[in-house]
């Protein structure tokens, strides 16, 4: 036997590590795709494999968008009563398989389908799910009660008590350990773009309650989001300290000046200064801009944890200890009312 061999049989002898893979019109979603990627990083940390699951219909050839993220194994589920998304039927499948292979840990994206199966999975496998994480890691824990040491545990990372805490979880005894993750929280990146993994075509009537096909949609409607600002390289971000929604205006001629996209903390949603498809943080979207320019935002960790993998962040702000600044690379003391519109003349006569 060959030491591949051995060490495919090792990782054989263990559960693995599988990610639900949302597939709509066509192709994967990011977020599963991120997940891929975080996903391989932990396998390869647990020596496990790295599996993917597909529910939906006309799946041929999906496999090959999903190989080169390092996946080992693709659990493909093709059946037309699986389009478009509806919570029995997929719910039923992913319990009925979890029960065959009993993975040791599963992702799912935070998306709205997500949070619809992920719950509802963990409800019949009687296992923990943290929703939101911001990390996720491998590690080991001790129960100083029951005097137990537990070897390489998913760490489900995520604020807690309105922000205050990053709370690190755990669940020892359940399985699988379940979390779910926004878009744009882990990055996308292939691993191999030659890797070949194996398919498993499960036939969708033993794993479909028949029970569950009860509710069919007729026809559905999507409305597109007008804002994009998830791949925007440059962001000017407005918080409460913006002061008014017509201070907001400002923000916007900023950003077209720069060619970016405007965003807003969560208090500068709450106070109507702009929409929520524009919030960023944990509420919000998750962005990795190559220039974020913070205006009146304090920087409270639900909104850090929403940008802080920003190339570049500047911080304009009346006060001088306000948390965002610790991590900000440029810090401007002062008014946004006072400082944005000198920014745009500078800008606007330096792009002549």
């Amino acid at each position: 036997m060959t030491l591949k061999e051995k060490k495919l049989e090792k990782m054989n002898d263990k559960n693995n590590l599988i990610v639900y893979c949302e597939y709509d019109e066509g192709r994967i979603a990011d977020v599963s795709l991120e997940l891929l990627t975080k996903g391989r990083q932990l396998a390869t940390r647990l020596g496990c494999r790295l599996e993917a699951l597909v529910l939906g219909d006309k799946l041929d050839g999906i496999e090959q968008e999903l190989f080169p993220y390092g996946v080992d194994v693709v659990y493909k589920v093709q059946d037309e009563r699986l389009f478009p998304y509806t919570s029995l039927p997929h719910s039923s499948v992913v319990t009925t398989l979890f029960k065959e292979i009993e993975p040791q840990v599963c992702l799912m994206g935070a998306t709205t389908i997500g949070r619809d199966l992920g719950p509802r999975v963990s409800s019949c496998l009687h296992s923990g799910l943290t929703a939101d994480c911001t990390s996720l890691q491998i590690g080991d824990h001790t129960d100083a009660a029951k005097g137990k040491e537990y070897k390489d545990l998913l760490y489900q990372i995520r604020p807690a008590f309105g922000g205050n805490i990053v709370a690190t979880i755990v669940n020892p005894e359940c399985r699988p350990q379940m979390a779910t993750v926004r878009e744009g929280v882990m990055k996308k990146e292939i691993f191999d773009a030659n890797y070949k993994g194996e398919v498993i075509n499960l036939d969708p009537d033993k794993y479909i309650d028949p029970a569950s096909l009860v509710v069919k949609i007729i026809d559905r409607e999507i409305e597109q989001s007008k804002v994009n600002i998830k791949n925007a390289h440059i962001i000017v971000a407005g918080g409460y300290g913006v002061g008014s929604k017509e201070n907001f205006d400002m923000l916007f001629e900023l950003a077209d000046v720069l060619g970016g996209e405007v965003g807003a903390s969560r208090a500068a949603v709450d106070a109507g200064f702009t929409d929520h498809d524009r919030q960023i943080g944990q509420t919000g979207v998750t962005v990795r801009p190559k220039l974020y320019i913070a205006c009146g935002i304090s920087g409270q960790i639900q909104h850090i944890a929403g940008m802080n993998e920003s190339s570049i962040i500047i911080s304009i702000n009346t006060d001088p200890d306000a948390p965002i600044n610790a991590i900000a690379d440029y810090v401007i003391t002062g008014a946004v009312e006072d400082v944005v519109p000198r920014l745009i003349k500078h800008y606007k006569k330096n792009s002549k």
